[in-house]
């Protein structure tokens, strides 16, 4: 019996993942299609994920959807930076990388971010979805040797976790402030992992369109890059 999952992208690095039982909200920052209202009224449980307390992550609005939300799923540099003080206790749940929370129907696992915070796998109704956040191998053009290496070095930590895991929705930054050196986190983390369905994200402006040799190398993936907030994809198994 086939499965749909339906993604919706909202902005930067913001989705709605609806599965069939499940609403899925993450890293909303903003939602110029107004899309996230029809979304939190469907009578389904609705879960927030935050990755990190940054502006374009994490936005304390989502604190007026409380009443729609089954729980919010933050990092616990979150709560550090004020949290959402407003909503009830029990429907709060902050996570450090490298830990699990299981809420009946989900099972959460976190791993680090070469930025701040966290970067999520949650597995739901016979899906496997991960969202990096802010988890990317940072090559800025122009920056020290030292730095260049630091932020290697800790993508390849992260790396080191996650090599073999296999994920039907994958969202992850394909920066285009990056330049050339943009898909350098993409191709290592499709390189480690298998993924199903690449979803681009924290594009800053430029969309990404996959090159022939990133399609001939990883030819398993298929990769959605939207471009306009409201833009859906359905994925199938």
């Amino acid at each position: 019996m086939s499965s749909e999952l339906q993604l919706t992208y909202l902005d930067h690095s913001g989705f709605i993942v609806e599965t069939e039982q499940q609403v899925l909200v993450f890293d909303y920052y903003r939602d110029s299609a107004k899309v996230t209202p029809e979304h939190l009224t469907k009578g389904k449980p609705v879960w927030i994920f935050s990755s990190h307390a940054h502006a374009d992550h994490f936005n304390p609005q989502i604190a007026a959807w409380q009443d729609n939300v089954t729980k919010y799923i933050l990092s616990s540099d979150i709560r550090q930076a004020g949290g959402l003080s407003n909503v009830a206790a029990d429907k709060l749940i902050y996570m450090n990388q490298d830990e699990q929370n299981n809420q009946g129907d989900l099972q959460i696992s976190t791993f680090g971010s070469t930025d701040e915070g966290i970067s999520f796998l949650v597995e739901v109704d016979g899906w496997r979805i991960f969202h990096a956040g802010d988890l990317n191998w940072w090559h800025w053009k122009g920056d020290t040797e030292e730095n260049l290496q630091f932020a290697k070095d800790g993508f390849f930590r992260e790396m080191d976790k996650l090599g073999g895991q296999s994920f039907d929705v994958a969202f992850f930054p394909v920066d285009s402030r990056l330049e050339e050196y943009r898909e350098l986190g993409v191709r290592e983390f499709c390189k480690r992992t298998n993924v199903r369905q690449l979803v681009a994200m924290h594009l800053c402006g430029q969309a990404w369109i996959p090159d022939e040799t990133f399609i001939t190398t990883h030819p398993a993936v298929a990769a959605w890059s939207p471009n306009t907030p409201g833009d859906k994809l359905s994925v199938l198994k």
